[in-house]
């Protein structure tokens, strides 16, 4: 018979144990790395206890703690790493609109952008897929079905890039590649008017338009303006396909953001409003968004890459980077600069940004079509890294290297991913529950 004495014994140990790495991991990234304010960080971890899906969104940190020190039979070679996301989950993924003007369907985050295994992004990104099945009221095996029809599908679609049966280079999900409830959020997003999100947030003021202030929109300080200005010719050196009329990039007002994301709460974040062109009444002015970035969350555990950080010292840069290097065709004003020494990158807030929602994925059917996509652009992200083969970072194929390390079985390597993503679902659970507790005391 077993003493239950000892079984609570050990059970209020393992859990002081875990909650002391709780503690200690959230005090190290958010107070000594971040030098999150306390009200920032009671903003961040309130915005984090409203479900076990926001509390893995914004502790990344927490996710390569724990995945690091484990064993995974199926990583590429520490040698030879992929430029990977780094953040991977199912509410980075959305519609946008690309620098030839389509609108797609495609990953939308790299701030956490850098190089190492493929299998970080994938391990990620099917524990998001577990809690958002059960947050649908999903079973567990349910939940299997999906990690594995994600998995599954990434591993068809690498394996098609590896024998040359489709390009990475020019790999799109557009309305016409795209089916169910993506498709139908693209088809819906091509009706909308250019100028849809432009007068949401700006009003037209005699000949000229400025932003509104609103609960998210607000007046920056004089200093903040400053700086900002005289940064922004360093900027517009940054883009690649810039326009030739600098007249394009002219500021004409300026915010600041308040109330995105998790993860990057205590970053500053602006909206900037610019010339555009010069039609009547400024309907083609255009926003973008100035963001503050940091270290990417992954280099703090992956071995680190010499090359790399020779080309990537600016973290604008680096971001600017990954989205370039992962994407068929980026954003026309992505583009990088330093404002009171810290690193900033600048790109277009799209009035045809829309994340698909999770309530709007009405049946399994809905669901697995959603996943087969994510999974087809989770493997174009990762084999389109080589397209910098010249600039010595990645002097080699990466979809050859990740089909070679998932190996010749894919239930095989499915499964294992399945199994690893329910239980590690299960402990988000568990430490979302003792992180709730700690917030609240």
């Amino acid at each position: 018979m077993i003493d239950e004495t000892i079984t609570s014994g050990v059970i209020l140990t393992r859990t002081k144990l875990r909650k002391d790495t709780l503690v200690s991991v959230f005090d190290e990234f958010d107070g000594g790395i971040m030098a999150l304010s306390e009200s920032k960080r009671a903003e961040k971890y309130n915005k984090m206890s409203e479900s076990a899906f926001s509390f893995y969104r914004g502790s990344a940190y927490l996710f390569y703690f724990d995945t690091t020190q484990q064993y995974f039979p199926y990583h590429t070679s520490t040698e030879r790493p992929t430029w990977i996301q780094g953040d991977l989950h199912f509410e980075n993924f959305g519609a946008f609109r690309s620098e030839d003007g389509l609108i797609v369907y495609d990953v939308n985050d790299f701030d956490e952008g850098y190089v190492g295994s493929y299998l970080y992004d994938l391990l990620r990104m099917t524990v998001s897929i577990a809690l958002v099945g059960r947050q649908l009221g999903y079973d567990k095996k349910d939940q299997r079905n999906n990690i594995e029809t994600y998995v599954n599908a990434y591993y068809k679609q690498i394996n098609r890039f590896t024998a040359g049966k489709e390009d990475p280079g020019d790999f799109i999900m557009d309305a016409d590649a795209a089916s169910g409830r993506v498709k139908k959020l693209l088809r819906k997003l091509e009706k909308r008017r250019k100028a849809h999100f432009l007068e949401k947030v700006t009003a037209l003021m005699q000949s000229d338009r400025i932003f509104l202030e609103t609960a998210e929109l607000a007046v920056p300080s004089v200093t903040e303006q400053a700086r900002l200005v005289d940064a922004w010719n360093f900027y517009t050196d940054t883009i690649i396909k810039r326009s030739k009329d600098l007249e394009h990039y002219r500021i004409k007002d300026i915010a600041v953001k308040h109330g995105s994301g998790t993860a990057s709460i205590g970053l500053d974040r602006y909206y900037v409003l610019i010339e555009g062109g010069v039609e009547k009444e400024g309907v083609d002015d255009t926003i973008l968004e100035t963001k503050e970035v940091r270290i990417p969350v992954p280099a703090y555990f992956m071995p680190y890459s010499d090359s790399f950080w020779q080309h990537f010292s600016h973290q604008g840069k680096r971001v600017v980077a990954t989205q370039q290097a992962m994407h068929h065709k980026s954003d026309p004003y992505l583009g990088f600069l330093t404002m009171g020494g810290r690193d900033f990158y600048v790109r277009e807030r799209s009035p045809y940004k829309k994340r698909l929602k999770t309530e709007d994925i009405e049946t399994i059917d809905d669901m697995s079509c959603v996943l087969v996509i994510m999974a087809r652009l989770t493997a174009k992200l990762h084999a389109r890294a080589d397209a910098d083969v010249d600039m010595g970072i990645l002097p080699y194929h990466s979809e050859k290297e990740i089909s070679k390390a998932m190996g010749a079985d894919p239930d095989a390597f499915a499964r294992y991913i399945s199994n690893w993503a329910i239980a590690y679902t299960d402990q988000v659970e568990n430490d979302y529950r003792l992180f709730v507790e700690w917030v609240k005391r």
